[in-house]
């Protein structure tokens, strides 16, 4: 049943193209009738020497034959080769627009190094699978059975010896076949995991050298990559174990054929002629019978790619229907959480319980709590990233889920606490959320966050090319909040976007998020006392719940885990004064 389901996902790439396919079958036939013709036409000319007539029809029967058989395999290989880099591409495409508008959580328990290994190797098996196996194995066999065919009219015992071959040889191959299909599925898998600690060790390159760890890392990466090599090399021992044995099958056969068919020349049974063309008939049949071996192989590993592609396309997808927004009154708080209990796995503990809160229209809301107390969940639920069990988000009065995801999102902007850029330009990142601002509203957001001298600075200016190691953590965050900035969102969520920030800069910063709380509301997850006593409402989570609720100098007299949390930044906090984390 699994196989059958992975030969649909094939054949869902194949069919939008299978007009082409069909086409590319039919040239591939000619080539293949053109090859049948051969050996009859051969015995013809033989024939016609004892009887001393013209060969010169004949000869040119046969350049005939060679003119179209050559130019119809020209033409498929053009075809098949074409479509098959059509289907690679729609493979990818399907792939990329599936794991792009999955949900979050589908993808937390997935390597990103396994999901860019199967977007990039898998669908290059998929095309071999797709196009080449089908149009070799259905040229291989009708070859076999029109030459095997062509050769019963020539002589009834040496076609019984060559199909006596022919069985010996299927069903050697077809026990090679199942071990030779695990073999590949396991190495593919190895491949998959290989590109996910590899890719998981490089972005953490700077920990591993500083820790010294580079020839353990180098260690487990390569120990996948020797996986991925053993399995590979057992399947290639099958795999030659069977073209070996359909190889050297097929030549003991035509040994045997002319043997045998030199004993009846010479008992009268057999004409020369005969004999020639069934022996060419014979050395026909050897492509046709180890390109099978080949061809299976190949379609056993896409296959397995089918598989590791089948199970992307059960990633649970986000509802990104563009709707209009409902129509909301103004209320005092822009969003609301009541009673919200909210879970990252359904039989796991909850990550928040009975929560209930207000953000305001304007001003600044602080989330504070020791590790695991669900601050991050919050921005998770407020996104869309993770739905609550129970209970109940609004925004603006009206429940999310009568606001469609794409227009939530549109009201709010995002840092990230390690702020990824993007690949591709300065530009390009900054209009990720709003890509028709204008080169003003760009530097207007880049001089808020005091970077636009260093972006001025560079060669191309917005056309520069970022990469990680040409920006410092500091640079990167700025420019991920000045991304969040283009546009003037009604909610910025920020995961302490003053971490990796120098004190003059993150009081530049400090500055942006005051203007931005004058206009809308800013909500962070704060882990420096800068930020927290900035702010105008606190939310002090523990456990998943909401433990406090008020300003910095009301917690300092009236929690114990809040003035625990302020203790812990090392900072003594006076009356009035700016803490600084150290």
């Amino acid at each position: 049943m699994t196989r059958s389901r992975n030969i649909d996902v094939l054949w869902s790439f194949v069919r939008p193209h299978r007009r082409a396919l069909v086409l590319g079958l039919l040239l591939g036939l000619g080539t293949t009738l053109a090859q049948l013709a051969t050996p009859m036409v051969t015995k013809h000319v033989l024939d016609g020497l004892d009887e001393r007539a013209p060969v010169g029809p004949s000869i040119a029967v046969l350049v005939g034959l060679l003119l179209v058989g050559t130019g119809c395999a020209l033409v498929e290989w053009i075809l098949l080769g074409g479509l098959a880099e059509r289907i690679v591409l729609e493979a990818r495409s399907s792939m990329v627009r599936l794991l792009l508008h999955a949900r979050v959580a589908a993808l937390a328990g997935r390597s990103g190094g396994e999901l860019v290994t199967s977007v990039t190797s898998d669908t290059l098996l998929l095309r071999e699978a797709a196009t080449s196996s089908i149009a070799d194995l259905v040229n291989a066999v009708v070859l076999l059975v029109g030459a095997l065919a062509l050769m019963g009219t020539l002589d009834g015992v040496l076609l019984g010896t060559t199909l006596g071959a022919i069985a010996v040889i299927g069903a050697v191959v077809a026990v090679l076949m199942p071990p030779m299909a695990v073999a590949q599925r396991e190495a593919q898998a190895a491949v998959g995991r290989l590109g996910g600690v590899l890719e998981g060790t490089l972005r953490a390159i700077r920990t591993v050298k500083a820790s010294r760890a580079e020839g353990r890392q180098c260690a487990k990466v390569l120990a996948e990559a020797q996986e991925s090599t053993r399995q590979s090399i057992r399947a290639v021992r099958f795999e030659a174990v069977a073209w070996t044995v359909a190889t050297g099958g097929i030549h003991i056969a035509i040994l045997v054929v002319l043997a045998l068919g030199a004993w009846r020349v010479t008992t009268g049974v057999l004409p020369v002629s005969s004999l020639v063309a069934f022996l060419l008939y014979a050395f026909q049949i050897l492509d046709p019978v180890t390109s099978l071996t080949r061809t299976v192989s190949n379609f056993q590993s896409g296959v397995a790619a089918a598989e590791r592609i089948r199970a992307l396309e059960h990633l649970e997808a986000e509802d990104l229907t563009p709707a209009p927004a409902p129509l909301t009154a103004p209320t005092p708080s822009v969003v609301a959480f009541h009673k919200v209990t909210a879970r990252h796995r359904p039989d796991g503990p909850p990550a928040l319980s009975d929560l209930t809160f207000t953000i305001p229209r304007r001003g600044h809301t602080a989330i504070v709590g020791p590790s695991g107390a669900g601050k991050t969940t919050v921005f998770s639920l407020l996104l869309g990233f993770l739905q609550p069990q129970h209970g109940e988000l609004t925004l603006d009065g009206t429940p999310f889920s009568q606001w469609p995801l794409d227009a939530v999102r549109a009201r709010m902007a995002y840092v990230e606490q390690d702020a990824p850029l993007l690949p591709g330009t300065l530009r390009e990142n900054l209009l990720c959320r709003h890509h028709d601002a204008d080169d003003a509203a760009l530097w207007a957001a880049l001089r808020e966050v005091r970077l636009d001298a260093r972006m001025r600075a560079l060669p191309d200016g917005l056309d520069a090319v970022l990469t990680d190691t040409t920006m410092s953590g500091g640079e990167r965050q700025r420019i991920a909040l000045a991304r969040a900035l283009v546009g003037d969102p009604d909610i910025l969520l920020l995961d302490e976007a003053t971490a990796q920030l120098d004190g003059l800069t993150e009081a530049a910063v400090r500055d942006v998020v005051r203007r931005t709380a004058t206009r809308g509301a800013v909500v962070t997850i704060a882990h420096r006392l800068s930020t927290v006593s900035d702010a105008d409402r606190i939310l002090v989570l523990d456990q998943g719940r909401l433990r406090a609720l008020g300003t910095h100098a009301q917690l300092l007299g009236e929690d114990a885990l809040y003035r625990d949390l302020v203790a812990a930044l090392r900072i003594a906090p006076a009356p009035g004064a700016d803490g600084d984390a150290v």
